[in-house]
Formats: structure tokens, C-alpha cells, sequence
């Protein structure tokens, strides 16, 4: 029966995916996400960043920037993984926050006071965030600095989660002090990307 709903759980939000045409974000970020999918912006030099997992894993992402389900307003990406998955740091940088008490999850939003999840800030001075690890599952504190690809937390389902999954996000500041989402291009077997959903990446990034 849990198997049964976790399903219906999941298949709830790839539906939502695939009505992405409807009452979508008019964030005018969600345009420029589009042209770097496409490889239409070709004065890129952003950073790129490797998969926030193990080297030679691969992994679906469920949901991408500006999806209906719940990535509306999100430059966000969703990685559907099993609990207990070791999640890696995308890039390098010092840890600025860990939350690992929370210890329930589920498809409603009383639930988003859970939801454990770690910041690393990077040189740059943008973040990262990582959401969704399981209770207790930070492998690292609070002033640590993190490599690149080195292993930072356990996967989870805390939170608004209808899965297990790994909720990422970059964000830095605009010259006013305003946050600021960050649509990311990632190192993949197949190149560097700007990731889609519903796609499966394979992590390429060297040790």
C-alpha cells in the first residue's frame, strides 16, 4: 500500500511537468533559461558546476527552472533519488548552514518546517542550497570548507516532498542586496548542460 502511494505520489508530479504550458511563471528569468537550454546565449562563462552527486551515477531529474508542480517561481532542479544517497557538493566553497532535525516529509506544505537542508557558499559569494536530506544527514558542520564533488549529506524525503528526492538551487546578490536565483550549466557525460526535466544526467566530473 506506502508503495502504491509513493507512485500515485510521483506520477502526480510528472503530470504536473507535462501542463508546464499552464499558468507558468512570468518571471523574465524563465525566458532566459530557455535561450541557454537552447544554446541560444553564446557569451556563456558562467561557472560550471558538476552533478551534486557521485562521480559515474546517474539520475533523473523529475522536475527543472519554472516547473509547474512547484517550481513555479524556482530556478530549481529536482534529482528523484533513493533515501540514503550520498549527495555531493556541486561546487567548493565554506558551509554557512545545517539543518538535519527534521524527521517528517510528505505532499503538503505544513510539512516545509522540515525539510533539512545545507547552504555552502561559494568565492563567488553566491549559495547553494541543498534540501530534503534525511534526518541526521549531514556529513559535514557549520564554518567546514567543501571541495568540489566531496561527499556533504545522505538524501532524503523531509519537507514538502511527495518523494526522495534532492531539491538544488543557486542564488547570489544584486548590487542592491537582493536575492537572486542563479540558472546553473552543470559538467555531464554528454557535455556541459543547462539540464532539462524529465532527462537523465550522468555525473562526467573528474575526481
Amino acid at each position: 500500500m506506502k508503495k502504491i502511494v509513493l507512485i500515485s505520489a510521483f506520477l502526480i508530479c510528472i503530470t504536473g511537468l507535462f501542463l508546464a504550458g499552464c499558468a507558468l511563471s512570468k518571471n523574465p528569468l524563465r525566458k532566459e533559461v530557455k535561450l541557454l537550454q537552447r544554446g541560444l546565449i553564446k557569451d556563456d562563462s558562467s561557472y560550471i558546476y558538476a552533478l551534486p552527486y557521485e562521480t559515474g551515477k546517474s539520475y533523473l531529474m523529475v522536475q527543472g527552472y519554472f516547473s509547474r508542480f512547484s517550481h513555479r517561481e524556482r530556478a530549481a532542479l529536482d534529482f528523484k533519488m533513493k533515501r540514503g544517497t550520498k549527495i555531493c557538493a556541486a561546487r567548493e566553497g565554506v558551509v554557512v548552514r545545517v539543518k538535519e532535525d527534521g524527521d517528517r516529509g510528505g505532499l503538503n506544505k505544513k510539512y516545509r518546517p522540515y525539510g533539512n537542508n545545507i547552504v555552502i557558499q561559494h568565492p563567488d559569494g553566491s549559495r547553494a542550497g541543498y534540501w530534503h536530506i534525511q534526518k541526521d544527514g549531514a556529513l559535514i558542520n557549520v564554518g567546514d570548507t567543501v571541495a568540489k564533488g566531496q561527499v556533504i549529506a545522505l538524501s532524503g524525503k523531509t519537507g514538502y516532498a511527495a518523494f526522495p528526492h534532492l531539491h538544488f538551487l543557486v542564488w547570489d546578490f544584486d548590487n542592491n542586496n537582493q536575492w537572486r536565483q542563479v540558472p546553473t550549466r552543470f559538467q555531464t557525460s554528454k557535455g556541459v548542460k543547462y539540464l532539462k526535466g524529465l532527462h537523465r544526467y550522468k555525473n562526467a566530473t573528474p575526481h
